[in-house]
């Protein structure tokens, strides 16, 4: 255990917390993923064990790209940026639906395919306004501001941030 916090920058133990969120957050996603394909039960658990290793070098190399290009002050905050952009794209997702509904707006009434762009807008809009919150609700508000800042540059919306 001591390995695993010098290697993260743990200081505190409640900073434990966030790997084993991820960890239990990447059982639960091999375990969707491998249900997806497979219908036992004993044979999705079996399945869900190499899928968990690969999600888990997969998200380990990510790590060791994004170290360099996001400055954080410890590595264990980089889980933490993690958890903030998979909550923010899944609530985005979620909040979408309502909306539709209450504008009426279903894939029955409209052609698929601007139902799709509408959707993926109207996500991108709440996304943006999600990811700052969260940001701030994990206590890492001024990254997200900055990344935030970043990527509305990026869509051409330069003036909504002076």
């Amino acid at each position: 255990m001591k390995k695993f916090k010098e290697n993260w920058e743990i200081q505190h133990n409640w900073q434990l917390l966030f790997p084993i969120i991820a960890i239990v957050a990447l059982l639960y996603s091999s375990y969707k993923l491998s249900s997806l394909f497979i219908d036992t039960v004993w044979l999705i658990v079996l399945v869900s064990v190499p899928v968990f290793y690969a999600l888990l070098k997969f998200f380990l190399f990510l790590f060791k790209k994004l170290e360099k290009k996001w400055i954080l002050q410890y590595k264990w905050e980089m889980i933490r940026v993690f958890i903030v952009f998979a909550i923010t794209g899944s609530t985005s997702a979620y909040i979408g639906k309502p909306i539709f509904s209450l504008l009426g707006i279903t894939k029955e009434n409209l052609n698929p395919i601007v139902y799709w762009v509408l959707f993926i807008i109207i996500g991108l809009i709440f996304y943006q306004l999600l990811l700052v919150f969260f940001g701030w609700l994990f206590g890492q508000f001024n990254f997200f501001w900055e990344f935030e800042k970043k990527m509305l540059r990026r869509f051409g919306l330069k003036r909504f941030i002076d």
